[in-house]
């Protein structure tokens, strides 16, 4: 098991790189305001998700696999850049409407958000990237078992990113009145549209 100082260094590290707003956050936000709490923590347990299924391949070594291949490595980062772009592309041009705070998020809204949180982590190599690198400042990964991974650095992963992505939710929330009218969502997803075009050009600046 991990001694006490290793888990704080892991804990501490997750949290600070959770909180700085990026893609994920910026959307999640976004989503909170047009649907609420429900749809906020719905979209958050797919980030969550991708966040797990990134950790899993750092600490059993799966990543390495990839980084033998170079080629295999360069070709997701690309599909990865232009799926941001993409997502760049359609908060920018995300035509809001003022909403009804009051109604009610349908079951295939809530899917659409849980699936946009999976995909945004897993389109996101820097998610990957984060793990690879603290996890061996942090953690003796050679001693690392597979119990663990189960019940001590999934949990702790868990009630990290959902502390952080609640507090990010709490706060839409608290002002969704006001950004609930179309100029305020305008403005809202065209600033998430040039986090998210920013966060595209960063990475393919990385691979040129």
């Amino acid at each position: 098991m991990l001694e006490t100082t290793q888990i704080l260094a892991y804990m501490s590290a997750l949290m600070l790189a959770a909180a700085i707003p990026g893609p994920g956050m910026t959307a999640l936000v976004a989503h909170s305001v047009r649907g609420g709490a429900v749809t906020g923590f719905t979209m958050l347990s797919g980030l969550i998700l991708g966040d797990l299924i990134y950790l899993s391949f750092a600490v059993f070594g799966l990543a390495v696999v990839a980084h033998s291949y170079g080629g295999l490595f360069t070709a997701v980062s690309w599909c990865a850049s232009l799926y941001l772009a993409w997502l760049s592309w359609q908060f920018w041009n995300h035509n809001p409407e003022a909403i009804n705070i009051d109604q009610q998020t349908n079951k295939r809204e809530l899917t659409a958000a849980w699936l946009s949180g999976l995909t945004i982590t897993l389109g996101n190599p820097k998610t990957i990237a984060f793990y690879l690198a603290i996890l061996p400042l942090v953690i003796t990964l050679d001693a690392v078992s597979f119990q663990t991974w189960g019940l001590l650095l999934v949990p702790l992963t868990v009630l990290v990113l959902v502390f952080v992505g609640a507090v990010f939710i709490v706060g839409a929330l608290k002002i969704r009145r006001f950004l609930a009218s179309a100029q305020a969502q305008t403005w809202l997803f065209k600033g998430a549209g040039v986090i998210m075009f920013l966060a595209a050009v960063s990475m393919t600046a990385r691979m040129v």
